[in-house]
């Protein structure tokens, strides 16, 4: 579900002003808060290499 979630969030973020609006219009329809989907797709950008930071995997090897 994570997963699919995030994926939604970037294939439409181009349909809406800003990413903060495409989480918001998104998390109630799948029954998630927005903050919950924006961690979820930060932690997706971090372990794509989109954005700076510890990636998951570097973060369980720890």
């Amino acid at each position: 579900m994570r997963e699919r979630t995030v994926r939604m969030v970037f294939e439409h973020q181009g349909e809406f002003e800003s990413q903060s609006a495409a989480i918001k219009s998104i998390a109630p329809k799948i029954g998630y808060g927005p903050d919950t989907l924006r961690a979820w797709f930060r932690r997706a950008e971090t372990d794509s290499g989109r954005r700076d930071g510890m990636t998951a995997a570097e973060r369980d090897r720890m």
